[in-house]
Formats: structure tokens, C-alpha cells, sequence
């Protein structure tokens, strides 16, 4: 073996530490540069995913039926005052209105001038403009709107509530160039005061936040930017930690890249987080200036651009209805800031610290939620719209219902349960009650009670009680009588007790309330007086089939039991469906859908739905007139008197109780409205009231302070003459007086001379001795 083979190879030489570990380094470095640009492009996926499209869930907003002023309307001071506050407006002792004064008026004696907002309803933009008229003795007069003569002009119509998405977030866009400019200044000023100079992220700030807290021993101070604010609420929570601050940082850079300043401040106003309303969560300054100051933030000034910024730093530390001396101050310190910077002069300064905190009402913004109507808005829109649609797409509910009409029947139904349950320890609390008002010309709900507390949300009587009827029933029955050739008001029945036997020989055998009989009555008797007997055999004659098939013509969709005691009223409906079933009477036979929406409309004005449409007639309307002469004389003579006392024949309606009074009834209604009214115990336990003592009175109450309207008797009825035995004759012979529609009456009798009369009593003498 040669010496070159025998030689060693050399060992290669090892990597110097030094150099491993820049070889590390530089790969780790490349790694983490790949890993955070991946992690940056889906940062900033996220961010244009979101600013790009749509950025809210936008709740859908319900506003109540709006006023529409004409002259001859009738409306008293108090409703008047009352609607224009409802809706955000300002009572000023200023002697003139300017365009500067939007949302607020002024009285002097009987003149009245309005400076009214413009607002979208459904389709139609309204511009703004004064309204000047006359309210003389209740009714309006000398209607002008902005200087000229006008045959209506419309209010804009109270909000009532949103439709919530899932985290129940609520808010009122606004465009930067509507948001005065000292709000804007006080906000930068505030909050980040590089605002304009920085890139979203402020080094500065940071530094300065952290020299503060050093100095403190803890944190009082952020060095987050407004940009920064806005991510940790689009996409972050608020918890502390390392991590959220950076992913907080590099999307506000990623978010300053493709944004404006403008944008990105804009995005900020309607965004920020302003507090609770119950379940609500109050978002932006346009809502947040509603929810304190119960107006528009066009309509407010400077001390409350400051209140509101104030309250950004800390929504529940500075809340001005919890914390007025911690707000108060703060908005003192954000003003000064704004004269410190040359925002604002000395005088503005003084005058908009000097101000109290001017909050709305409180209460009065709380009245403005009506549980059981927007339950059934819900439920009709549930038909045409997903959940989603209402709880995200923005859209305008434009309803029917109301406010003073539900105001006033809830005053009426607290008093009255009230008076009712005075001295009786055992009634205490334990009274409930539902009701409906309702147009009679197109089934717009104007008013609905669900229960005794109007605020709460739950179970909804109006909508899903059940209840026997009662006597409210008996209108169908007589419906069906002089549906039929042989019978009119005249025609007489038996009252006497009844025996029907039913399955299981069961018998049945109802009674009058009086428990007396009252022999042969007129159906008009008969109806008037709720007689129970003579209703049961009219009813069993002219068939009980017959008169189911009226219960359904009248709107009555739900199951009916064939059995006798549905004469009477054993069906058990609930307060929305007797409505129904009334308003068909109340009509004149046009059968009008009980509806609680006028129309769907996004927020640029485009109709998706109109929910009104011609009723249709179902019955001949001298028919319903016939029908309704009968349920006036209930009113004005029979188990409605007490309110026939002071109305007369000018209303129509029935009274209704079930057995053992466990439930209290009364529908009634004038030439406008409908109103049903229920009173009775949750547990079903009998009560000592019947529909005349617990539920009529609601009704009168209720009616009395909105305006009666008095039904006009011009259903083409003739007046024609009928004898003892209900066969009409002719004149000169002995008998009452009843209407009849004309087709109904018989070919003229002969007429009654002295002979004829003497003849008639000859042959009765005869009839009684054999």
C-alpha cells in the first residue's frame, strides 16, 4: 500500500456556531415573513369582506299609523299636544317659526304652527315645511302648510321599536355630512387627536399611554386610535391580552390602506357603543341622540354633541340618566376642549356649559312599546318575510296601529280593573283582560291589548287565548233567522225551557240569566234581552248547520262544535277572531282580513308589500243594516243600556258571559271602529261580574275619550206593521212597528177598518172557547 493511500483523509471543517445560527435566524425569519403575510391577506379578507358589503344588520323599523291633518278633523288639545311629543317634537314660546326650528312648535291661543320634519313614508318623500292651523271647539280648521292652503298634510308617524337581529343591536345610519361638525371636532379631539395624521396606529399615543400608566401604577390611559376602536368592535372582543392588541393593529393598518379617513370615521360614528335599552343595545350617534334627548341629532346642540361624546370613553361610567354629575363634568371638560382648539368661541363656551343636561323623558320613551300589537306585526310579516330579511335588511314597517287610541284603552282597562277588584281581597291582582280595536271600513288594528301589564312581553291574550263567547254568539244565530224568508224582528219564539238530548244522553238544557221564562218573544225581545231559551229553539229550527255556515261566512276560521251549545256560545275564539267575526256585522257584510301593516317598504321608499285591499262583500248590505237594528235596540234597551244611557241608538253591540261568569265580554261598535273587549282570570275561575259590569264599561271608557262616531241608520230599512202573532198587516190594524229591508215585505194586507178589527176579535173569542 502506497504512503498517498495510506494517508487520511481531512475532516471537513464544522459550521461555526456563529454562523448556524444567523442560518437559523434567516430561515425562521423568512418562515414567520410567509406565515404573517398568509395571516395578513386573511386579516385583510375579512376587513373588505365586511366594508365592502354590508356592514350592519340592520333591524326593521315599525312606525305607527301617521296623523293625517284635514280640516274638520277632530282632535282635542291634549291628544294633539301629546301626538306631537310622541314624535320628538319641541314646544318653544318663540313668536316665529324658522327653518332652523325643525321639530318643534308653537301654540298662541287657538293657532298652532309646526315646523315639521321632512320624512319617508312608504313611498312618498315629505318635504319640510311649516304647518300653520286653527283647533277651535276640537276640530281643525285653516289648514296651511308652508304658506299655502292644503286639503291634508301628513305627520310624520311615531316610531315604535325594531325588529332585532340576533345580538339585538339597534342603530340609525347617518352620513358624515350630516353629522354636525363640532361633533366631529369634539370626537377627534377626544379620542384621537392624530387622527388625520396617523396610518391607525399611533406610536405616539402609545408611548404617551404608557409614560401615563408607568407614572399611574396602573392602566388609565389606551393608546388605541379610532381606527383601532373600530376594529376591536367590527371584529375583536374586549378582553386584554398581547395578542388581540397586535391582530387590533395590523388590521387597523390594513384598514387605513384601502379606506378613507372619511370612511373609516364615518363607519366609527354609527358604530360606536352607547349602551342598553332593555335587550337593545344603542349603536351610533343618531340613535343614541333619540334614545337620551328624544331627537334627531340634526335637532340638538352643542352641549349635546358634547353629552354624547362624553359618554364614548365609558358608555355606562358617564350614562347621564345614571351618572349626571360624572357626565356633567366630562362634557365640560370635551367643550373646553373645543375652545382650547379654537372650535368654539369664549361665549359659545359659556353658554353650552351653563345648560343642564336637557334628557327626554324617560318614561315617556318607554310608553312607545307596544308588546302585543308588534307581536302580531311579527307574525302577519312572518307570512312574506324570513327572519333574516327582518332582523337585517333595514326595511320600514309602516303599521296601523294608533298610539292614542291604545293609550286611552289601556288607561281605561287599568281603572276599571281597578275599580272592579276594590274591596274584594280575593279578585286582588287576579282580573286580566284583552282587546282589539279595529276600522271597520278595512280591518286596520288601531289598537290591542294582551293583558293587564301593557309593557310586558309574553303571553299574548288578544292573540292566543281561547274563551267561550258567550252571548257574543247570538248574532249569528239571529243572522241566520232573517237570512231566511219566514222571519223578521216581529216573528215571535218561544222562550220556555228547552231539553235537547246529545251523545251519551246527555241533556241539555240551558236557562236564563233571570232563571224565569218569558213566553212568546220577538226576536227582536229575544236578542235585546239575551234570552238564552228563545235562542236555543230559534236556533235549533232554523239549523245548526245553518248557522255554523254564518260563524264562517262572518270570518269565524276556527274549529266549531256542531253542538247545540253553540247557540249560546260555548265556541271558544279568541279576542282577535270575535273581532273579525263583528267586523263583517260592522261593514255592512264587507268582509275585511283583520290586518296590522299598511306596507313593507326598504329604506329608499320601494314598496315590497301593500297589505291593504278592497273588502270583500259577503253579505247584502240591507241584510247586515236589518241585523244591526237589532243589536242598537241591544244596546239602547237591552244588556248594553248602561252605555245606551248616554249614546242612544248611535252604537251597536252585544254583551257576552259564559257560564258562571267566567268570562266577560262586549263588542261593540259606531260608524268608524270596532272594539272587543274580554275580562276574566287566567285560572278560569268563575268571577262575579257579567260582560255588562267588567267589559262594557272598558269599552265606553275607552270610546268616550277617542270620539264616538254615530252609525248612520241609512240602510234603505221600511218601517211596516206586525200584529201580536208576528204576521205583518196592513193599517189601521193593531200591532208595533219593525223595519224591513223592501224586497222582505210581503204583498200589501188589506187594511184594518172597524169591521175588520171587530171580525179579528170575534174569530180570537171563537179560537179561545173551542
Amino acid at each position: 500500500m502506497s504512503s498517498r493511500a495510506s494517508k487520511a483523509k481531512p475532516k471537513p471543517k464544522p459550521l461555526s456556531k456563529k454562523r448556524s445560527w444567523w442560518s437559523l435566524l434567516g430561515y425562521s425569519f423568512v418562515v414567520g415573513l410567509v406565515i404573517l403575510i398568509g395571516y395578513c391577506v386573511y386579516l385583510d379578507a375579512q376587513i373588505r369582506d365586511l366594508f365592502d358589503g354590508r356592514k350592519w344588520s340592520m333591524p326593521a323599523k315599525v312606525y305607527a299609523q301617521p296623523m293625517t291633518l284635514t280640516n274638520g278633523y277632530a282632535i282635542d288639545e291634549k291628544q294633539f299636544h301629546r301626538y306631537l311629543e310622541r314624535t320628538g317634537y319641541v314646544r318653544t314660546s318663540g313668536t316665529q317659526l324658522t327653518a332652523a326650528n325643525t321639530g318643534t312648535y308653537r301654540q298662541q291661543g287657538e293657532r298652532w304652527s309646526i315646523q315639521r320634519r321632512g320624512f319617508q313614508y312608504i313611498d312618498q318623500s315629505l318635504p319640510a315645511g311649516e304647518i300653520n292651523l286653527v283647533l277651535r271647539r276640537g276640530e281643525i280648521q285653516q289648514l296651511e302648510f308652508a304658506q299655502q292652503e292644503r286639503q291634508t298634510v301628513i305627520l310624520e308617524p311615531q316610531y315604535l321599536g325594531g325588529i332585532l337581529a340576533q345580538h339585538s343591536e339597534d342603530r340609525e345610519l347617518t352620513r358624515l355630512e350630516d353629522v354636525p361638525a363640532e361633533l366631529v371636532a369634539a370626537l377627534v379631539l377626544t379620542e384621537d387627536r392624530a387622527f388625520f395624521q396617523h396610518y391607525g396606529v399611533s406610536l405616539r399615543g402609545i408611548a404617551r399611554a404608557m409614560l401615563s400608566n408607568i407614572r399611574a401604577g396602573k392602566t388609565v390611559q389606551g393608546g388605541s386610535t379610532l381606527t383601532q376602536q373600530l376594529v376591536k368592535n367590527f371584529f375583536l372582543s374586549s378582553q386584554r391580552s398581547l395578542s388581540r392588541k397586535i391582530n387590533e393593529a395590523l388590521m387597523a393598518l390594513l384598514l387605513e390602506v384601502h379606506y378613507s379617513k372619511e370612511e373609516i370615521l364615518e363607519t366609527y360614528i354609527n358604530e360606536v357603543y352607547f349602551g342598553q335599552s332593555g335587550r337593545r343595545a344603542i349603536h351610533g350617534f343618531e340613535l343614541a341622540s333619540r334614545f337620551l334627548f328624544g331627537r334627531p341629532l340634526a335637532e340638538v346642540g352643542l352641549a349635546e354633541y358634547a353629552t354624547l361624546v362624553a359618554m364614548v370613553k365609558g358608555p355606562s361610567y358617564y350614562n347621564p340618566r345614571r351618572n349626571p354629575e360624572r357626565s356633567l363634568e366630562r362634557r365640560n371638560l370635551v367643550l373646553t376642549l373645543l375652545a382650547n382648539h379654537g372650535v368654539i368661541n369664549t361665549e359659545q363656551l359659556q353658554q353650552a356649559q351653563q345648560q343642564p343636561l336637557t334628557l327626554a323623558n324617560k318614561k315617556r320613551l318607554q310608553q312607545q312599546s307596544y308588546p302585543a300589537f308588534l307581536q302580531l306585526v311579527k307574525r302577519q310579516l312572518q307570512e312574506d318575510y324570513s327572519t333574516t330579511d327582518l332582523a337585517n335588511a333595514g326595511l320600514n314597517i309602516y303599521t296601523t296601529l294608533n298610539p292614542e287610541y291604545q293609550m286611552q284603552l289601556e288607561a281605561s282597562a287599568q281603572s276599571h280593573l281597578a275599580n272592579l277588584e276594590k274591596g274584594k281581597p280575593e279578585l286582588d291582582g287576579q282580573l286580566q283582560v284583552a282587546a282589539v280595536i279595529s276600522d271597520t271600513n278595512d280591518g286596520a288594528i288601531r289598537a290591542m291589548l294582551g293583558g293587564r301589564n301593557s309593557r310586558l312581553y309574553g303571553f299574548n291574550r288578544a292573540l292566543d287565548m281561547r274563551r267561550s263567547i258567550g252571548s257574543l254568539a247570538k248574532p249569528a244565530v239571529f243572522l241566520t233567522a232573517l237570512n231566511q224568508p219566514n222571519y223578521h224582528w216581529g216573528s215571535r219564539v218561544d222562550d220556555s225551557p228547552v231539553l235537547v238530548e246529545g251523545p251519551d244522553d246527555q241533556i241539555w238544557s240551558p236557562r236564563n240569566y233571570d232563571r224565569q221564562s218569558h213566553g212568546r218573544v220577538t226576536l227582536l225581545e229575544a236578542l235585546s234581552k239575551s234570552y238564552n231559551q228563545a235562542t236555543a229553539r230559534l236556533g235549533m229550527t232554523v239549523g245548526l248547520g245553518d248557522v255554523v255556515a254564518e260563524f264562517r261566512r262572518l270570518g269565524v276560521t276556527e274549529p266549531l262544535p256542531e253542538y247545540p251549545s253553540l247557540l249560546l256560545g260555548s265556541a271558544e275564539l279568541s279576542p282577535l277572531i270575535v273581532t273579525q267575526m263583528y267586523q263583517t256585522m260592522a261593514g255592512r257584510g264587507r268582509y275585511a282580513p283583520l290586518r296590522s301593516i299598511d306596507a313593507v317598504a326598504t329604506q329608499y321608499g320601494d314598496v315590497l308589500t301593500a297589505y291593504s285591499s278592497p273588502p270583500e262583500q259577503r253579505y247584502d248590505s240591507q241584510l247586515m243594516g236589518w241585523l244591526e237594528f237589532g243589536l242598537r235596540e241591544a244596546v239602547r234597551s237591552g244588556t248594553g243600556r248602561r252605555i245606551g244611557r248616554y249614546y242612544g241608538d248611535a252604537i251597536a253591540g252585544k254583551t257576552g258571559t259564559s257560564n258562571d261568569q267566567r268570562d266577560a265580554w262586549f263588542a261593540g261598535y259606531d260608524q268608524k271602529r270596532v272594539g272587543v273587549i274580554w275580562v276574566g282570570r287566567d285560572d278560569n275561575q268563575p268571577t262575579p261580574f257579567t260582560g255588562s259590569q267588567a267589559a262594557l264599561p272598558i269599552w265606553k271608557s275607552t270610546f268616550s275619550s277617542i270620539g264616538v262616531h254615530e252609525l248612520k241608520h241609512d240602510a234603505g230599512l221600511v218601517m211596516a206593521k206586525v200584529n201580536a202573532q208576528g204576521q205583518l198587516v196592513g193599517k189601521g190594524c193593531d200591532g208595533d212597528n219593525y223595519p224591513f229591508p223592501p224586497a222582505r215585505l210581503e204583498p200589501a194586507p188589506r187594511a184594518c177598518g172597524k169591521w175588520n178589527q171587530i171580525d179579528q176579535q170575534v174569530k180570537k173569542w171563537w179560537q179561545n172557547i173551542f
